[in-house]
């Protein structure tokens, strides 16, 4: 695969996309909140309208968005995504109540709910964006995220599955909100597609 980088990219774009500040579901504002009281942790896993949804259906979890991240075009459009020549990821921006094992609950949903052993797709979606990752907000998620996906592997290992564990783990990643028919996607249409799907397999916390 053509390997993106930030002299190939895309150009910036110079305006932000808008979006609605409420989420179409609880009606909490998706950009306005104390980070004091809440932590933020961006996911990848595959196709962002079923993974949003996952999200913001758990208690613990206070808003959710969707956008795009861990590439270099600033402001990029869902076309420009798709033409993958940003190198970004389509993500889910979690925002969740700062209480003890939180972050390690959010995580053990990220790995039992998609596949993170494809690489660049995630089942019949094939691309960059839908790349498994985890894009922490600071060093101790980081580094709790890098400890959870090495138990998750002997999981796997423990399972006979051979495929390794392909999930990009990084920390302070851009994030840049996707469109607003883009955001809480199932909500606003219930049939609409969703691609999470699991191994069967849990991580034990």
């Amino acid at each position: 695969m053509f390997e993106i980088t930030e002299e190939n990219a895309l150009p910036d774009r110079k305006d932000e996309i808008q979006v609605s500040e409420l989420h179409f579901v609880n009606k909490k504002n998706i950009r306005n909140y104390s980070l004091h009281d809440f932590s933020e942790v961006l996911l990848g896993l595959g196709c962002f309208w079923g993974a949003e949804r996952l999200f913001w259906e758990l208690p613990y979890v206070y808003v959710t968005s969707v956008g795009y991240g861990g590439g270099y075009t600033k402001h990029a459009t869902y076309q420009d995504i798709c033409s993958g020549k940003t190198g970004h990821a389509e993500l889910v921006k979690v925002v969740f109540e700062n209480k003890k094992n939180n972050f390690e609950k959010i995580i053990k949903v990220f790995f039992e709910n998609h596949d993170p052993t494809q690489g660049m797709r995630q089942g019949n979606d094939i691309g960059s964006q839908y790349r498994s990752c985890i894009y922490a907000s600071n060093e101790s998620h980081y580094l709790k995220s890098l400890s959870l996906l090495k138990d998750y592997q002997e999981v796997l290992n423990n399972n006979n599955f051979k495929n390794l564990i392909t999930t990009e783990v990084k920390t302070n990643i851009n994030f840049f909100y996707a469109e607003d028919y883009h955001q809480q996607y199932l909500a606003k249409n219930p049939q609409g597609y969703c691609g999470i799907k699991g191994l069967g397999l849990s991580l034990n916390i």
